[in-house]
């Protein structure tokens, strides 16, 4: 008997999810900045070719796209549950629902790009510290190989490059980083109150990374950002027509409330969507994409204008120099506090 072949288009918004905000199999899919959208099936949207594929495991190279669609399944329960009015959760679907919100900040190929990203301005930092000099000590510290001259010229070419040099993550890598984020931002989804919100005349969008971190209001440092723990709410668009607002903790932290009567669902409460919480999640789904957005063919008046452009990589490092001399960087100085203290 012959087996079934692994699946090689891997998707990193599930389907079902996709098709909360599709017509029957069709979804209309917009490039950043806006300029180009198009209607594609369900099937060939948000997806990327092995993007979870483990070549050579004892299991099967679609070991992890075989555990994911299992708990795809059961989050694809937990939104038709939804769909049809449970609210508030239980608390063991409301756990595995955190779990999927979490799961989809971790597991998109722009994470795996950002794992790249800082692989290669790290390794080009400490390539350009040491300098052309330094090029053969550095090769044989961390790759253990004894270069030649013109190696060692080749490896300072590919290093001196703006982006650094050609490193490639591996797809195991990525999913040991994918499991571990999600594990780690998982108690910080659960531990905030939820608010459903029921769109009647509003529709939603969806994008490639659909968690969306909404900034304080007293928040005057934007240059800073703004993540899963100094957010004042998360948006996570359900369907078109759903919406899941995770809000402000805050308060209930300051007055005793146990962190387990908020994961317990205790003060999760449902609301009628109005035009400007409409617009805070459409906005905020927009603003967390990298590369696209995702929306029901009739729904594109409710994309907002002034679309930035993609951001294939979402993270990088701040002060890398660029410029590659040859001769050693140095370490910006840090001056001593001035004390009346002797030496």
């Amino acid at each position: 008997m012959g087996t079934t072949p692994a699946a090689k288009r891997h998707h990193y918004v599930p389907q079902f999810h996709l098709r909360g905000f599709a017509d029957g199999e069709t979804i209309t899919t917009v490039e950043l900045p806006g300029d180009r959208s198009y209607r594609q099936p369900v099937r060939k949207a948000a997806a990327e070719n092995h993007l979870y594929s483990l070549p050579g495991h004892q299991d099967g190279a679609d070991i992890f796209e075989k555990a994911l669609s299992q708990l795809e399944g059961d989050v694809a329960s937990i939104f038709a549950d939804i769909g049809s009015g449970t609210w508030p959760l239980g608390e063991d679907d409301r756990g595995k629902l955190a779990y999927y919100v979490s799961l989809q900040m971790a597991r998109g190929p722009e994470q795996k790009r950002n794992m790249e990203n800082l692989a290669r301005q790290v390794t080009r930092m400490e390539i350009g510290y040491g300098g052309r000099a330094g090029m053969k000590g550095w090769a044989e510290k961390n790759l253990g190989l004894d270069v030649d001259d013109a190696t060692a010229a080749m490896l300072w070419d590919d290093a001196a490059q703006p982006d650094g040099p050609p490193i490639r993550i591996s797809q195991a890598a990525h999913i040991e980083r994918t499991l571990e984020l999600a594990d780690s931002l998982h108690k910080y989804m659960s531990g905030r109150p939820w608010t459903l919100m029921s769109f009647d005349k509003r529709s939603l969008i969806l994008s490639d990374v659909p968690v969306g971190l909404v900034r304080r209001d007293d928040d005057d440092e934007y240059w800073m950002g703004v993540g899963v723990l100094t957010a004042w709410g998360i948006t996570f668009p359900l369907t078109r027509k759903l919406g899941l607002l995770m809000n402000d903790p805050t308060y209930l932290m300051d007055n005793g409330v146990p962190v387990e009567d908020t994961r317990a669902g205790r003060f999760d409460f449902m609301q009628t969507g109005t035009t400007a919480m409409e617009k805070l999640f459409n906005e905020h789904t927009a603003a967390s994409a990298s590369m696209r957005l995702f929306h029901h063919p009739d729904d594109a008046r409710f994309v907002p204008s002034g679309l930035r452009g993609p951001s294939p990589v979402t993270m990088s490092l701040r002060g890398v120099s660029k410029e590659f001399t040859g001769e050693p960087h140095n370490f910006p100085r840090v001056p001593r506090e001035e004390t009346n203290d002797e030496p």
